[in-house]
């Protein structure tokens, strides 16, 4: 499983492949959108900001998985989120909008997990890997650019 150094630095690496070419490439992956995810540090709280991608969109709210490679713990952008889901997220370089994440519940996550997972398989991958059922979360804008 990928250690927070290794997370830290793919998060820097995407973040320079951004800059160095003006944002034209870097906010696709594997054709899910890429989103720069801003939580609030549950211990900290200060600004947090992971790149992550959403596998899955319905009706204008985007999902998003905290698989973490598979790991058996729990990635910290998630659980900042769920201590304070209030979240800003800019998707495709667009500015930043206000959302709020939801942890989606068990029938929700039944109903949405498959298609995920038949679509982009590394995320059934990390499922085999870990005990922990790999939470889905929905972002849902509630304000316009901040």
């Amino acid at each position: 499983m990928p250690s927070d150094m290794a997370l830290k630095m793919m998060n820097s690496t995407h973040r320079v492949l951004l800059a160095a070419t003006g944002g034209r490439v870097g906010w696709s992956f594997s054709g899910m959108p890429v989103i720069e995810l801003t939580t609030t540090g549950r211990k900290s709280g200060l600004p947090r900001r992971s790149m992550l991608t959403s596998p899955y969109q319905e009706d204008g709210d985007l999902v998003i998985v905290a698989s973490r490679g598979g790991d058996d713990h729990h990635p910290a952008w998630y659980l900042n989120l769920v201590a304070h889901p209030d979240v800003t997220a800019s998707i495709g370089g667009k500015p930043a909008q206000k959302m709020r994440a939801e942890v989606l519940d068990e029938t929700e996550r039944d109903r949405i997990w498959p298609v995920i997972a038949g679509k982009y398989r590394n995320y059934a991958g990390y499922q085999k890997r870990t005990s922990r059922k790999i939470p889905l979360v929905k972002l849902h804008v509630v304000d316009a650019a901040v």
